[in-house]
């Protein structure tokens, strides 16, 4: 079964694609896969709602975004686009502020800022206020239907009726405009105004105007009486809208005030490691204000204490009341940050990986992302000692040992990993697992098995003597011949010498193969030509010891044996041997 993140995946690569109804159902499925609520998977069906112009159901998604994460810039840019795209630009325009609020370097969001604005000062340019232009939307009627301000108002048919009408005939709306109530309250709607219409039984009937029939003096007090009421409801309108753009009272201003002296006092307490009196006074600091960042110097007190777990209720708390108070993600990182630090600090790796992540996802940095990787990579050396059993380990050796003598190489090979893992310090599985790659003819992975048993133990002789044959099988003749005189020197140092002759062998193998001509037919001077262009036989041939072994030998053939009983001196003849320079009959 497909995780969200693969979905999630598969979804971005639709989205590039431009196949956005198929980016919306992995969107969809990742969404349903997803353990908790995510963010930025309703952002991203938004998306592709937005970009497929489906714009409600854009907003739905937008919203749901904004509503799991309310301090995630991005989500207001989601709900400014759909909030554009059916023509609400004034709520449009409270988004794309709102993400600027969070985020004040949101290109996006400047844009799309720039984009109402210029969209809301062209239909003022207009002579006939841009209302001509909304009129050539061909989703416009889709849109008023879908707008909970005017929805039960297009469901009257001759409402429709007009308003295709002037579609058709911007030009012939004037006149009905300003004696139809409904009309102008549709109006409203498309321009994104929130008009509040009056009752109908309000408005004055077509024939109620100065000098209609009727008695003057009746239409004088109706006039008089009309424009109280109005005086009295423009007085209300000012009142209210005083009290909308009230300044935040001076007792606000005062309380955050005393909150940041007692905060400054709490941090010289804490650099003075005076924690429990830092305390106090972060704790009296949030009582008097609420930010979270006094929770978070709270937290870092209780963990230089060494109350880790405390901290980790503060930080907890922190979050939470982050999210109510709509704070900065920044603070909201450095508070799962602090949490993922104190379980570190009660060796809870798998918590504290899980709450770094959770840092990374509000805000990404250099620090914690080392910290996350530093996390992994101990967990996996923990559970790696956790798996030690050399009890286990001997069991699958043997195991292994079945399967190799069955000649069945790759079950020997799953069995020597095994016993590697529940033993990784005994050289033998390495060396083991070397001989059955060996058996299936990987030998670069078989050179790097004999290294590792080598590094565990630098006299295991076995090990030198199979890592030789796999270098003599990919030619590499000359790091054989390396490898086989450190074997010799091991085995005569710790087996007086037992492993020799199997040691001799290779080393006159990897001399053979390493001069072996190309021609069968080769002539004596050619062979010696051919061998004098190898360097280590040219300086063989050039040390003056050397020579004068050769020229005695060349007199008395039986001292050239007694020259051989040292290493060195072997080493060179078996090399001049294979070279062709001395031919033995």
């Amino acid at each position: 079964m497909s995780t969200a993140d693969e979905y999630k995946q598969q979804g971005n690569a639709c989205f590039t694609n431009k196949d956005y109804e198929g980016a919306i159902d992995f969107f969809t499925k990742a969404i349903s896969a997803s353990p908790e609520p995510n963010h930025v998977l309703f952002s991203n069906r938004s998306a592709c709602y937005t970009s497929l112009q489906k714009f409600s159901q854009a907003l739905k998604d937008a919203e749901q975004c904004v509503e799991i994460n309310p301090t995630w810039a991005k989500g207001y840019n989601r709900v400014g686009a759909a909030q554009y795209g059916l023509g609400n630009l004034d709520e449009a325009e409270k988004c794309y502020k709102k993400c600027l609020e969070l985020d004040a370097n949101n290109k996006i969001a400047k844009e799309g800022l720039e984009q109402v604005e210029k969209v809301q000062k062209s239909r003022f340019e207009e002579p006939d206020l841009g209302i001509g232009a909304m009129f050539k939307d061909p989703q416009l009627i889709e849109k008023l239907s879908k707008n909970p301000k005017v929805a039960e108002l297009m469901k009257d048919p001759s409402m429709v009726a007009k308003l295709k009408q002037f579609q058709s005939n911007p030009s012939a709306m004037g006149p009905q405009l300003l004696s139809d109530p409904k009309l102008m309250q549709v109006l409203a709607a498309m321009m994104g105004v929130d008009l509040s219409m009056g009752n109908e039984s309000n408005s004055l009937p077509k024939d109620d105007y100065p000098g209609a029939t009727g008695s003057t003096s009746t239409e004088e007090s109706k006039n008089k009486e009309e424009e109280k009421k109005q005086k009295h409801e423009s007085e209300n309108v000012q009142e209210t809208k005083k009290e909308d753009i009230q300044e935040p009272e001076p007792a606000a201003d005062q309380d955050k005030s005393k909150a940041e002296n007692l905060k400054a006092e709490g941090n010289k307490l804490y650099k003075q490691k005076k924690f429990d009196e830092a305390i106090a006074l972060y704790d009296q600091a949030w009582d008097t204000f609420k930010d979270v960042t006094f929770l978070n110097n709270k937290a870092a007190a209780e963990y230089e204490m060494g109350e880790y777990e405390t901290a980790i209720s503060t930080l907890t708390n922190a979050v939470e009341q982050a999210r109510e108070l709509r704070t900065d993600y920044k603070i909201v990182a450095k508070s799962f940050a602090r949490i993922g630090n104190s379980y570190l600090k009660l060796n809870n790796l798998p918590k504290a990986i899980e709450f770094y992540q959770k840092s990374l996802t509000e805000h990404r940095t250099p620090d914690v992302l080392n910290k996350l990787r530093s996390c992994e990579k101990d967990l996996k050396k923990q559970k790696e000692l956790e798996y030690i059993n050399p009890e286990k380990a001997e069991e699958a050796r043997l195991q292994g040992k079945d399967y190799f003598v069955k000649c069945d190489w790759p079950k020997a090979v799953e069995s020597y990993t095994e016993m590697i893992k529940r033993a990784p310090e005994d050289p033998r599985g390495y060396s083991n697992r070397a001989a059955a790659l060996a058996k299936l003819m990987s030998f670069p992975e078989c050179i790097k098995d004999c290294d590792r048993a080598i590094e565990k133990d630098p006299d295991f002789v076995k090990a030198y003597i199979r890592k030789a044959s796999a270098q003599i099988a990919v030619k590499e003749y000359a790091s054989a011949i390396k490898t086989l005189d450190e074997a010799r020197a091991r085995d005569t140092k710790v087996n007086n010498g037992s492993s020799a002759h199997e040691i001799d062998q290779l080393y006159y193998k990897a001399n053979q193969q390493r001069f072996q001509p190309s021609n069968p037919n080769e002539t004596p001077e050619q062979a010696y030509a051919r061998a004098m262009k190898d360097p280590e036989v040219a300086a063989i041939l050039q040390d003056p010891v050397m020579q004068s072994i050769l020229s005695q030998s060349q007199q008395n053939p039986a001292a050239l044996n007694e020259h051989m009983k040292n290493p060195e001196i072997f080493k060179k003849i078996q090399t001049l041997v294979a070279a062709g320079i001395i031919r033995t009959r």
